[in-house]
C-alpha cells in the first residue's frame, strides 16, 4: 500500500494537478489541430513535401528564439509566460478556423499562422518546462517528471484520433474551433497554479551576451547531457515518421481520417504504457545501456512501420516506436531538469526544446523531403536505419552515456 502511494506522490499537490490538467487540455487540442493540418494540407497539395514544410514552419521560430526564450522565462512570472502563450495559441487557432470557413484553402496562408504559433510555442515551452520543478517539492520531482511525461501521452493518445472523428464530422473548421476552446481553459487554468520557490529568475533587464548563452554552454560542457540529448535529436530527426502518416493513411494503407488519427496516436499508447510502469518502478540502475537499447528499438520498429501493409502490424509497430522513445524522454527529462540550477533552467530547457523540435518539426521537413525525392516507404526505412547508425555511434563517442548507472533523488548521474 506504501509503494502504491508513493507512485502517486506528485498528485497529493494541488498545484501539480491543476498544471497537468492544463497541459492535458492544451496538448490534446494541439494533437487534434495537428491532425486536421496535416489532412488539410495533404489533400489540398496531395505532395509529402507540403507536409515537411509544416513542421519547418513551426521549427524556424523555436530555433531563431532560443536564447530570448530561455531568458524569459528566467527573468518573468513563467504561470504568465505560459498563459500569454496559449492565449496567442489560441488566436491562431481562431484565424484558421476562420479561413477554413471562409473557404480559404491556400497552404502558404496556413505556413503562416503555424509561424506565428510557432512564436507562441517558443516561448511557452521553455517556461513550461522549467515550471514544472517550481510545482513540487525536490523530493518527489522524479515522480512528477514521469507523471508529467503520462499525462502528456494520454492527451497525445486521445488527441489525433477525436482530431480525426470532428474532422470527419465537422471539417477542419470544427477541429481549430475546439482547439480554440481548449487553449483558453488551459490559460486559466495555469493563470490560477500556485508555486513552490520562485517561478522568475533576477531582475527583468535585457541579459548580457554570457547570461544569454548560459544554456548553451552548460549543454556543450556537459558531456552526460549533450550526449542524452543529442542521441534523441539525431535518432527521432531521422526514425520519425509521423510527418507522413497522410501519405501511409491515404496511398498505402487506404485508411480514412478516422484511422490517420488512430495512426498517429498509436506512439502515444505504447509512452504511455512505458511512462505508467517507469512512474510505477522507476529505472533505478543501468539507466544509459537501457537508453541506447531502446533507441535501437526505436529504429527497427520504425523499419517495420515502413515496411508494412497491414494496418494492425503498423499499428503495433507504431506502439513500440512510442514505448521505446518514451524511456529516452524520462531519461533525459529528470537528468536535465534535476541538474540544472533553478536560476538558468528556462535558458537550458529552452536549448534543450530545441533539440527536442529539432527531432520533431525539423524531422518532419526531413521526412517530407527525403520522401518526396525517394517515395515515403524508402524515406522512413532509411530513418530507421540511420537511427541504428546513430546508436552505434553515440555508444562509442559519449563513454558517460554508454556508462550511466542511475539518477540519484538529487538528479546526479551516477556512472556504474
Amino acid at each position: 500500500m506504501a509503494e502504491r502511494s508513493a507512485a502517486f506522490t506528485a498528485f497529493q499537490v494541488p498545484s501539480f494537478r491543476r498544471y497537468q490538467a492544463a497541459r492535458f487540455t492544451i496538448t490534446l487540442v494541439t494533437q487534434m489541430a495537428g491532425t486536421a493540418v496535416g489532412l488539410q494540407v495533404y489533400d489540398a497539395t496531395h505532395r509529402p513535401l507540403a507536409l515537411g514544410y509544416v513542421g519547418l514552419a513551426q521549427f524556424i521560430p523555436a530555433f531563431l528564439l532560443v536564447l530570448p526564450s530561455g531568458v524569459v522565462a528566467d527573468r518573468f512570472d513563467r504561470r504568465r509566460v505560459v498563459a500569454t502563450c496559449h492565449l496567442l495559441l489560441a488566436a491562431g487557432w481562431a484565424i484558421l478556423a476562420a479561413a477554413t470557413r471562409h473557404g480559404v484553402h491556400d497552404v502558404a496562408a496556413v505556413y503562416a499562422v503555424l509561424v506565428m504559433m510557432g512564436v507562441a510555442r517558443s516561448f511557452s515551452g521553455p517556461a513550461a518546462s522549467a515550471l514544472l520543478p517550481n510545482l513540487v517539492p525536490p523530493s518527489v520531482l522524479g515522480n512528477a517528471v514521469s507523471w508529467s511525461s503520462t499525462v502528456w501521452q494520454l492527451a497525445t493518445i486521445a488527441g489525433p484520433p477525436l482530431g480525426g472523428v470532428v474532422y470527419a464530422i465537422g471539417g477542419a473548421s470544427a477541429v481549430y474551433a475546439c482547439a480554440l476552446a481548449g487553449a483558453l481553459v488551459s490559460a486559466t487554468l495555469v493563470q490560477g497554479v500556485g508555486i513552490v520557490g520562485s517561478a522568475r529568475g533576477g531582475s527583468r533587464r535585457v541579459g548580457s551576451a554570457s547570461e544569454l548563452l548560459a544554456g548553451v554552454l552548460y549543454v556543450w560542457t556537459n558531456r552526460l547531457v549533450l550526449g542524452l540529448i543529442s542521441l534523441d535529436l539525431f535518432a527521432v530527426l531521422l526514425g520519425g515518421a509521423v510527418a507522413l502518416m497522410p501519405v501511409y493513411a491515404r496511398a498505402i494503407l487506404h485508411a480514412d481520417a478516422v484511422t490517420l488519427g488512430w495512426l498517429r496516436g498509436a506512439p502515444a499508447i505504447g509512452a504511455t504504457m512505458t511512462a505508467l510502469w517507469l512512474a510505477w518502478r522507476p529505472l533505478r540502475h543501468r539507466a544509459g545501456p537501457w537508453m541506447l537499447g531502446c533507441v535501437a528499438i526505436f529504429g527497427a520498429a520504425t523499419i517495420v512501420f515502413g515496411l508494412s501493409r497491414n494496418l494492425y502490424l503498423s499499428l503495433a509497430a507504431l506502439v513500440v516506436v512510442g514505448a521505446s522513445d518514451m524511456v529516452s524522454v524520462v531519461i533525459r527529462s529528470h537528468a536535465v531538469q534535476v541538474a540544472t540550477p533553478d536560476a538558468m533552467r528556462g535558458r537550458v530547457s529552452a536549448v534543450n526544446l530545441v533539440f527536442v523540435g529539432a527531432s520533431n518539426e525539423l524531422g518532419e521537413f526531413e521526412s517530407g523531403v527525403t520522401a518526396d525525392l525517394f517515395g515515403p516507404v524508402r524515406a522512413v526505412v532509411g530513418g530507421g536505419i540511420g537511427t541504428l547508425l546513430v546508436v552505434a555511434a553515440w555508444t562509442g563517442l559519449f563513454p558517460s552515456l554508454r556508462d550511466l548507472d542511475r539518477l540519484d533523488r538529487d538528479g546526479e548521474a551516477k556512472a556504474s
